[in-house]
Formats: structure tokens, sequence, C-alpha cells
């Protein structure tokens, strides 16, 4: 079965900066909804399509096509006092950007009295190139189209 709209691919992959440094050995595959969804980048989609089983590409992406540039909008130093007892480096946190919207900020750095915060993706700004093999194609379920995303195995769980 070739790699076209509503199939779900199941990849095996390695993600490396643009120096080669594995960033992510892809121990579980990657399996997503193919056609638009949004469930992994668009570049990625473009190169798989029409694709079977077997295929292998390597894919470099430049940051616009990946995480997308660093915002430093998004770098935050916030008053120690602000924050409960214990944030640590490494935390997680639900904040608001400039304009309003939601978002997840992660805790950099705890520093006298204040907390630098970073909205930006760990990876947002790396050029990154993709290892990937085609390890499966299957149609996906109505359901699956419906939610626009993989369910059961390596997808998404209600």
């Amino acid at each position: 079965m070739q790699i076209q709209k509503d199939t779900v691919v199941t990849l095996q992959y390695k993600v490396a900066d643009a120096q080669g440094k594995v960033l992510d050995a892809g121990k579980d595959p990657l399996v997503y909804l193919h056609g638009g969804y949004d469930n992994t980048f668009p570049k990625i989609e473009a190169a798989l399509d029409g694709k079977a089983p077997g295929f292998q590409a390597t894919l470099d992406l430049a940051p616009e096509d990946a995480f997308g540039p660093r915002d430093e909008g998004l770098v935050r130093a916030i008053p120690k006092a602000d924050f409960p007892p214990g944030v640590k480096v490494g935390g997680q946190l639900q904040g608001r950007t400039d304009d309003g919207v939601e978002h997840a900020f992660t805790v950099m750095k705890v520093k006298g009295d204040k907390v630098l915060l970073d909205g930006n993706h760990p990876l947002a700004g790396v050029a990154l190139r993709f290892s990937l093999q085609v390890t499966d194609v299957r149609t996906a379920s109505e359901e699956e189209i419906a939610h626009k995303h993989v369910h059961g195995a390596h997808g998404h769980h209600h």
C-alpha cells in the first residue's frame, strides 16, 4: 500500500542536528495519520507521499520547517516569589504569552530571586536531519480520520 491521504504510516526514525549529533534515536516508532492533519512536519509528509513500506530517506529541515525559529519574546524572568515553593529547573508550567494565549513554559534557571522561563520548544531554532524508513502503511479507520490522529499502539489512546 502506498502512503496517501488518510493512511496510517509507521516510521523508524532518527533525528540529529546539522552537526550529526543524535537528538532522538527513535527507540519507539513514529506512527501518524497522513494527509495534512499536522501530525508530523509538512516536509516529511511531502517526502513520504506516494511511497511504500521499505522506502528510506534522509531529510534536512531548516528550523522554519521543524520547530520554528526561537522567539526571544517567549523568554521571561519572573520573581521567584510568584512561584510556589520547590520550583525546579526542567519543570513545566502553563502561562500566557504577551497576547494572552495559554502556553507551556519550561523553567530554565532559578537564580537568586528570579526564575527564568522559556516558552520555546527545546529544538526551536535548530536545523534537523531526519533519517526515516517506512515500515508499515495501512488505511486509517473512520474514527481515526474523524479524530485526526492515530489510535492504538504508538498512537493516541482515549
